[in-house]
């Protein structure tokens, strides 16, 4: 093997793993690499994972073996700062993981009759934790809708929710009527906030994620903007808001 080609005879992550360890190396590696962090590195985990759900939602399988390449990459890159550190290495990393699918799945790797439910078997990992709180654990890096809808759930399992769908949907009337009669900017703010929360909760009772409606919604938006520019002929800033509606509801016909 060509020691400056680390790898070039493997294939797959063992090889992704050498790679790393000499990009990370103090001494011969790369000077940006050698200067990350976990906290340095997390955005890019974030971006990548959001751009292996764009390849797939545009079905672009080329695409999406590249971002999964990319999201590979970033799992290496924090196992090798853990392992750095003396904390753990990839190999931890797949055990981990292993151990917890299989953990996971009592019906197919057990004895089990049948599965007893992804979050109640995530419930019990969790038992025994210091926090022992029903909406612990949720990740705080999650986008805030997601993040709503799961703390949302998790309060729901115990109890805690509305019966029915009416119960948010009151709910969203009474959060309008307390930013119409806020005093100040951040009461504004406060009461915008709990009424996306309680636009979540609805959505949550109608069964429509509210992550994946709001990301169709914008892009409908995106697509009739554009048509919006194209059907103009002049610029969109020297139209008054009659012209401006009349182009919109033009381009909703047409896309």
């Amino acid at each position: 093997m060509d020691p400056k080609k680390p790898g070039s005879d493997g294939h797959g992550l063992p090889r992704l793993v050498e790679i790393m360890a000499r990009l990370r190396d103090p001494e011969t590696g790369c000077e940006w690499d050698v200067a990350q962090s976990f906290e340095t590195i997390a955005p890019y985990t974030i971006e990548e994972a959001y751009e292996v759900d764009d390849a797939i939602r545009r079905g672009d399988m080329a695409a999406l073996k590249d971002e999964l390449g990319d999201l590979q990459l970033q799992v290496v890159y924090h196992a090798r700062m853990a392992e750095e550190l003396g904390a753990f290495g990839i190999d931890d990393v797949m055990a981990s993981i292993a151990d917890k699918m299989v953990r996971r799945h009592p019906h197919i790797f057990g004895d089990a009759p049948e599965s007893p439910g992804w979050e109640t078997l995530k419930a019990a990992e969790r038992a025994g934790h210091e926090d022992e709180s029903a909406v612990a654990g949720v990740a705080l890096a999650l986008p805030a809708l997601k993040r709503a809808e799961k703390i949302q759930r998790r309060a729901a399992r115990i109890g805690f929710d509305w019966p029915d769908a009416e119960g948010p949907r009151a709910k969203i009337d009474e959060e309008l009527g307390e930013i119409e009669r806020a005093e100040n900017d951040e009461e504004r703010a406060a009461e915008i906030g709990d009424l996306l929360f309680a636009v979540v909760n609805y959505a949550r009772h109608l069964e429509v994620n509210p992550e994946t409606a709001l990301r169709e919604a914008t892009a409908r938006f995106e697509t009739r903007f554009r048509k919006v520019e194209e059907l103009a002929d002049k610029p969109l800033k020297d139209m008054n808001i009659d012209e401006l509606e009349a182009l919109w509801q033009r381009a909703k016909k047409l896309v």
